[in-house]
Order: structure tokens, then sequence, then C-alpha cells
């Protein structure tokens, strides 16, 4: 067996260890599945009104203001002091909703868990900087399934002490505050890394002595962003030069902030990467709006104060399923340069048929059915947005997308949140609420599915006049040789 000191002399073994186990802990919180209830509970007494309208959106705004600082500031300061302050928001999030009571406590909590979201892609992009480019495949598989077995346990957790042995919310929340504490003593572990991905890559000298086949892997990562730059015969592009310097100061800031916008706007010249960033956007702030209210939904059909809930459970299958859709990706041989927007189209049309379901059904079961029909879907199509992205870009370029698009995303999840949750809004009902996803869900597959329609109409057409304008080469080549074979005859 590996001792302690040979784990740590490994220098991606060790890492990826502690941040899997960081990742376990972290999501391991059995009391998520059960917030609503919770909330709306004799613990806090708060109405669904409230929950609905006043705390939840909180967690939309801060997350919105949050993410671009911390997205340029975790890069910066190297991800390390990002971890471990997820983490502290993490205890700060549960300790309030723990001990503390009012409206405004819970509308603090959900700036905290603001925070958590944020810094989401410290834990994502740190392991890039402490590894080769040739294990970035292995150790993401690892980060993201040890996080999705972490909630799936968490959430199975939850539901069998609720179902089987009626321990109360409270100490569901109890447990989880210790797992996420755990977490942040486990982040305190991790080593601090040397370089990152902007502001402190390597130096020129370093980058060089890299064995050559890690070099040649690293130049098969740069595709089909227009101006990327690639690593030819061993040696870095002039950019690649002053970009592999480490960044300080303040104007060199702005000089790598410039960059940063120089790069997204030639990224998103490539009209597949924006199609996909616009669904990638647009379906995501969707997606996190139903699964921020769908607890309300569930408790609002069948209220948790007059039977056992069954929210932990779902989330598990929810979660599996979502797993094995994207799984199965891998598996599907489609041209999705032709194919792609299409399918898009038609799972986009499938997912606004499960809210629509959802919303106008008075069956608990019914609507749990058609959650884990949403979630599985999303997660599918997700999974392949994010490959066609990243198969296009270097690693620098993806992290920086996957930054723009969920702030993006984010902004149009505000603006349905000012507009139809918010009390100073609309301050509609959960009913009305979800009848409106699922007609932006609709309008989504109607916009992808009428792309599509034209794409193939268009391809269709130029087949037809290419092999009209060959019929009629063909038809003047035969015409000529008959031409020819009467001259000749005639002259004979």
């Amino acid at each position: 067996m590996m001792c302690w000191k040979e784990l740590q002399s490994d220098n991606w073994l060790y890492p990826t260890v502690i941040l899997c186990m960081y990742g376990f802990f972290i999501t391991l919180r059995p009391s998520e599945p059960f917030l609503t209830p919770y909330l709306t509970g004799p613990q806090k007494n708060l109405t669904i009104d409230q929950v609905t309208n006043q705390v939840f959106p909180v967690w939309t705004y801060s997350y919105l203001a949050l993410l671009f600082p911390v997205f340029l500031v975790t890069d910066y300061v190297r991800y390390k002091p990002i971890i471990v302050l997820q983490g502290l928001a993490y205890i700060a999030s549960w300790l309030i909703l723990l001990f503390a009571q009012g409206v405004p406590a819970m509308q603090l909590l959900e700036f905290f868990y603001g925070m958590v979201t944020a810094t989401d892609i410290a834990y994502y992009a740190y392991i890039y900087s402490v590894v080769s480019s040739d294990r970035y495949q292995r150790v993401t598989g690892y980060c993201r399934s040890i996080t999705l077995v972490g909630y799936t346990a968490g959430s199975v957790i939850g539901q069998l002490l609720v179902s089987l042995a009626d321990v109360s919310y409270f100490y569901l929340n109890v447990i989880s505050l210790s797992s996420v504490s755990l977490s942040w003593i486990i982040s305190l572990l991790l080593p601090m890394p040397k370089r990152s991905m902007f502001f402190h890559k390597k130096q020129m000298k370093d980058i060089n002595q890299e064995p050559q086949d890690t070099q040649l892997h690293e130049k098969n990562q740069q595709t089909s962003c227009p101006t990327t730059n690639t690593l030819s015969e061993g040696r870095l592009s002039d950019t690649e030069v002053e970009n592999s310097k480490s960044y300080k100061g303040p104007a060199t800031f702005w000089k790598m902030l410039h960059q940063l916008v120089k790069d997204l706007k030639e990224c998103y010249s490539a009209r597949q990467l924006l199609y996909w960033s616009c669904w990638w956007a647009l379906a995501t702030a969707g997606y996190n709006q139903v699964l921020n209210y769908v607890q309300v939904l569930w408790d609002h059909i069948e209220p948790s104060q007059n039977t056992t809930v069954y929210n932990g459970g779902v989330e598990a299958v929810s979660t599996l399923l979502g797993a094995a859709a994207s799984f199965s990706v891998g598996y599907v041989k489609i041209n999705w340069d032709l194919s792609g927007e299409l399918a898009i189209g038609i799972f986009s049309a499938l997912n606004a048929a499960a809210l629509l379901l959802m919303d106008f059904t008075r069956n608990i079961w019914v609507c749990y059915a058609g959650y884990l029909v949403f979630k599985s879907l999303y997660m599918l199509l997700i999974t392949i947005a994010t490959f066609q992205i990243a198969m296009n870009l270097n690693m620098e370029r993806y992290a920086l997308m996957f930054g723009v698009n969920t702030f993006v995303a984010l902004a149009l999840q505000t603006i349905l949140t000012i507009i139809v949750v918010d009390s100073r809004g609309l301050g509609l009902d959960v009913v009305t609420q979800f009848l409106i996803y699922g007609c932006y869900f609709a309008v989504i597959a109607g916009i992808f599915l009428g792309r599509s329609l034209y794409v193939i109409i268009s391809i269709r057409c130029k087949k037809t006049m290419l092999l009209s304008t060959e019929d009629r080469k063909n038809s003047k080549k035969q015409l000529d040789v008959e031409t020819m074979a009467v001259y000749q005859s005639s002259k004979l």
C-alpha cells in the first residue's frame, strides 16, 4: 500500500486524491433535497410565498454579482484560496440555516450559497494547474464522478433517515454541516499550484523542457478556434511567449484582460460554437430556475406537513439517470455538426412537455416522473454541448467560454427571476411559474427546430442544384459527342 509520503511525492496523484475527497464530502449533503420543507416547517415557519418570492431569488442575484469577479480572482490567486473560501461559505450557509430565524437571515443564507456556486469554477479548474495535459481527461472524470457519487449518497442517506428513522430535517442539516466542515479541513491539505491557466503560466524554459510527447499532445488540443496558437516544432509562438510569463501588477492585469476579450471575440466568431453556446446559456437559465423552485412545486402538490416526502430519492434517481444519459453520449455515433441542432430542438421540446406535465398534474408521482425526464434530458444535452465546445478549443479558451456562457445564463436567469418570481416584479405563484418555464423551453425548441430545418433544406437544395449542374454538363458532353460523330460521318 502506498504510504503517505509516497502519495505526496507524486506530482498528480496526491492533489487528485485530496480534491476528490473534498468533492465527495462537499456534496454529501442529506438535507439539501428537503430545503423547502425545512424552511416552511416548524423550525423556520416561513410561508411558501416568502420562500418563493423573497428568499430564493437572492441566490440568483448574488451568483450573478459574484461570478465574473470570482472568475478572474480565482485564476489570479491560483485556485486553492478560492476552494478554501468555498468551504467557509458552505459552513456559514449551514450555520445560518441551523440557528438563524426570519426572512433577512435566510436571504443572507442565499447570498452565501451564491458565493458557493460562484466559486465552483475553482474546483474544476484547480486540477488542470497541477497535472500534465495528458492526464486532463482522466482526472476530470475522477473529479466529476466523485461529486456525482457524493450528491447521490447524500440524497439516499437523507431519504432513508426521513422515511425509515423519522429523523427531523434539523438533524439532516447537522449532518450536512459536519460534512462540509470536514471538506473544508481537507481543502487545507491541497498543494498550492505554481501556475494557472491565464495569469501565472509556465515560464518559457519550463515549457520547452517538457517531454516531447506532452508537447505533441498539447498541440493536438488546439483546434478550430480561428486564431488559436499552437506549438510548432517544440517552440512557442510570439503570443504564447508573452503570455507564458507570470502577470504581475495592474498594467499587465489589464493587458491580460484585453487578451481574454480578444480570445472571446475570435472564439464566438465560429458559427458552430456560437449556436451551441446560445443553447447552453438559454437552457441553463431555465434549468437553474426549475431546480431552484421544483421543491416549492412538490410542496404545493403534496404538502410536506401532511405526508412523508420522497425528494431525496427522486434527486438520487434523477442524478443517476442524468449520469447514464451523459455516459451514453460517448457511444452515440452521430454527425453533430449536421444533426446537433435538430437534436437540441427535439429534446428541448420534450423538456417543455415534461415541465408542462409537471405543472398541470396534481399527482406527485407524475410530477416526480416529469422531473426525472427533464433533468436527464438536460444532462444529456449539456454533455453534448460541452463536448462540442471543448473539442474545438484549447483548455484556456474552453474555461473562458465556460465562464462567459455561465454568466450569460445567469443574466437571463436574473431577468426571469425579476419578472416572474421576485415580489417586486410579478411575484407569480409556483404553478404559473412552471407554466412560463414550459413555454420558455418550447420557444427554445422552436428556435432550434426552425434553424435545423433551414439547414437541412439548404443542404438538400444545394445537392439538388449540384446534381442539376452535373446533369447539364453531362448532357452537353453527350451532345458534343453526338455532334462530333455526325461531323465525322459527314466527312466520310
